[in-house]
């Protein structure tokens, strides 16, 4: 049977209806998100910011291929130009073009499907500016990102990755663009459908008046704003959910996290800071 490689499927996990996983979808009726549809995973675009609000990878631990890194960096032909933080933004500053679904993740299936899914990852629709030191920290992104990938592959699961920017109203405008201070990632698994969410923050930790002043000051020189040390935490779902204004059905009520510990509603001074993938709670 041919393995359908355009798009993110719901039911990846699974046919059963609670084990579907839909597309996230914006709590405001009016606000607008593009889908954009890619071999094993989806982005969806805020023209308004020229980012990507969320990404939804499937990703099937049996059947991964460890392929060689092609592809380069290049418009999504699936949206305008316009609506796309293109390599400008990106041009002689400390900013990486950061992939939000991964190469690695949706690279499964023969190894024709999963060269082209590994390619198709070099959409800047499905980039998120980020320092270097952090899209490149073991520690931190890629840290938490191969604990999961590792996951799939070791017990052969199938996981579902929602990964995304914490779009606020109040990101610093840096070359047309807001840069985000936070991301976010939802990892899902079944049986039963399980679900675990983390924030990666960049938030310099100055006072809002301080932070105010060193910002502008930075705009004002025509440089990047000020990013502060990346501190990864694993989080209510809930809480992403209410960060983001992203509906993200199923997998709150799935969360992996003490009853408890949900409750609190977001309050970003009780997340559970990480200083290791082995401190995941799963």
């Amino acid at each position: 049977m041919a393995t359908t490689v355009t798009g993110y499927d719901p039911a990846f996990l699974g046919p059963q209806d609670a084990l579907r996983v839909p597309l996230p979808t914006p709590t405001d009726p009016d606000r607008e998100l593009r889908q954009l549809d890619h071999p094993h995973f989806t982005v969806l675009l805020d023209p308004r910011r020229r980012l990507a609000a969320a990404t939804a990878v499937t990703v099937d631990g049996g059947r991964l291929q460890p392929l060689p890194r092609t592809g380069s960096w290049r418009l999504d032909d699936q949206a305008p130009a316009a609506e796309q933080a293109g390599p400008e933004l990106y041009h002689r500053n400390a900013l990486d073009r950061g992939h939000l679904v991964r190469r690695r993740d949706p690279m499964w299936g023969t190894r024709d499907e999963a060269r082209r899914a590994g390619e198709a990852t070099f959409v800047y629709t499905n980039a998120a500016p980020q320092v270097g030191r952090f899209n490149q920290s073991q520690e931190l992104w890629n840290g938490l990102e191969d604990h999961v990938l590792e996951y799939a592959q070791v017990h052969e699961h199938r996981l579902v990755v929602h990964t995304g920017t914490v779009l606020a109203a109040d990101d610093p405008v840096y070359r047309g663009v807001g840069i985000p201070r936070r991301f976010w990632k939802v990892a899902a698994w079944s049986r039963p459908l399980r679900a675990a969410a983390f924030v990666l923050d960049q938030t310099p930790q100055l006072d809002d008046a301080e932070l105010r002043a060193v910002t502008a000051r930075a705009l004002a020189d025509g440089e990047l704003p000020p990013l502060g040390p990346f501190r990864t935490f694993q989080v209510p779902v809930a809480d992403v959910a209410a960060l983001t204004a992203l509906d993200l059905g199923p997998l709150v009520a799935a969360d992996v996290l003490p009853a408890a510990a949900r409750a609190a509603g977001p309050a970003p001074d009780t997340w559970r800071e990480l200083a290791g993938p082995g401190a995941i709670v799963v």
